[in-house]
């Protein structure tokens, strides 16, 4: 995606505000450049509060100074802005390419609207494409890839796991401590039972598959930017 692409997607959400004054920030490149405007507008004058999905937002928050609050003094979010790594002809999400899935789905969880910014390559007909990103404790996290790997032949054409390393080489570390087991499926035959037999499984802390959250999508495509919504 071209950085003109995503400034576009994210400028498309921005006109989306309408008056919210409650508002989630995504984390990742896309969801960058909607910060980055919305701290141009709270330097203006705009007024709202803000949470963020991740560390490095929250960061390029106070940076902008764009006021931050803590999900747990609303009852509500007015929207979330985030981006992408899938997105299905339903509207159904795969996300946590950024390491973030957790809190962006918590935040999503809270908000009344969820709009998704991306590219036209986010597009897909069937998830699965890219790789699953899955949340799991440290604790045995070898016993808990083994689960996953007992049920991945069920869901899909390719079964292979493999523990989410850093630039460094390290294992990588979400901002709740956690490791990420990146699951190659291919194709998922049924994301919605994908969905449930994880979450059965107790060192599974949580999983990106985002189903039946998104409202609406714009999916840039070089100078254009499409509106995808249910």
């Amino acid at each position: 995606m071209s950085e003109r692409a995503k400034y576009l997607a994210a400028k498309s959400a921005f006109e989306e505000l309408n008056g919210a004054k409650y508002i989630g920030l995504g984390t990742g490149s896309t969801a960058k450049y909607f910060v980055d405007l919305l701290g141009k507008a709270v330097a203006n004058g705009f007024e709202c509060k803000t949470v963020a999905t991740s560390n490095k937002t929250e960061k390029q928050a106070r940076e902008l100074n764009i006021p931050l609050i803590d999900l747990d003094e609303v009852d509500e979010l007015d929207l979330v802005v985030d981006g992408a790594d899938e997105i299905d002809n339903n509207l159904n999400l795969i996300k946590g390419g950024g390491g973030a899935l957790l809190r962006e789905k918590i935040v999503a969880s809270k908000s009344k609207k969820i709009i998704i910014i991306a590219d036209k390559s986010k597009l897909v007909t069937t998830l699965g494409k890219f790789p699953l990103p899955i949340e799991i404790n440290k604790f045995a996290h070898k016993t808990t890839m083994r689960a996953i790997e007992k049920i991945m032949p069920k869901f899909g054409e390719t079964n292979r796991l493999e523990l989410r390393k850093n630039s460094k080489g390290e294992n990588f570390i979400t901002d709740g401590g956690h490791f990420i087991i990146d699951a190659f499926f291919g194709r998922i035959s049924d994301a919605r039972k994908l969905s449930c037999a994880l979450l059965e499984i107790p060192g599974i802390v949580q999983h990106g598959l985002f189903l039946n959250m998104c409202d609406l999508a714009l999916v840039a495509d070089n100078e254009d930017v499409y509106r995808y919504e249910k």
